[in-house]
């Protein structure tokens, strides 16, 4: 497989291949732009924080809080991941108190919406479901139904980043 499709390489040989035909016709961002025309307007990490808490109140009222939700300059780079959920436990005295955060990558601050949603219902998942099993991808569906779409998709504009620049 190609470098080029280093975000895809979980898919299959016929999504790789489709997927590396646009690239050489350089037409992903024709793609991507058909079906997500404009970005989301989510520019700081209180307005991040709002959205996030909004979709966690709605899907998973019952779970622990998050005491961090904000956009982060270094994941992307370091991590190679889109988002981080973090469970930090500390000994405070005789207790252990522990507290979830939500990092979001800051690359994802000019993209579509659904970008932002997906990767978002991806971190709070693992508020409930620790490993990506059959339960945690079930948990994405039901908080976005076109879970797996979307996030092919945002893999793919990964890939047009990677090798022409963001369309957003």
């Amino acid at each position: 497989m190609s470098n080029d499709l280093k975000y895809l390489s979980a898919y299959s040989p016929s999504v790789q291949s489709q997927v590396q035909q646009m690239l050489a016709q350089k037409t992903l961002s024709k793609y991507l732009l058909g079906k997500y025309p404009t970005s989301h307007n989510i520019s700081n990490d209180k307005m991040l924080r709002d959205y996030v808490v909004t979709l966690k109140n709605h899907y998973l009222k019952k779970s622990a809080p998050l005491s961090q939700i904000k956009f982060d300059d270094k994941i992307h780079i370091i991590n190679n991941a889109l988002g981080l959920h973090t469970y930090v436990s500390r000994v405070q005295g005789n207790k252990l108190k522990s507290k979830n955060e939500l990092r979001v990558a800051s690359l994802f601050k000019n993209t579509p919406d659904a970008f932002l949603n997906m990767i978002v219902v991806h971190e709070l998942a693992h508020l409930k479901e620790k490993q990506h099993n059959k339960a945690f991808y079930q948990l994405c569906q039901h908080m976005m139904n076109d879970y797996h779409q979307v996030e092919l998709d945002l893999r793919i504009y990964l890939t047009q980043i990677d090798a022409f620049g963001t369309i957003y």
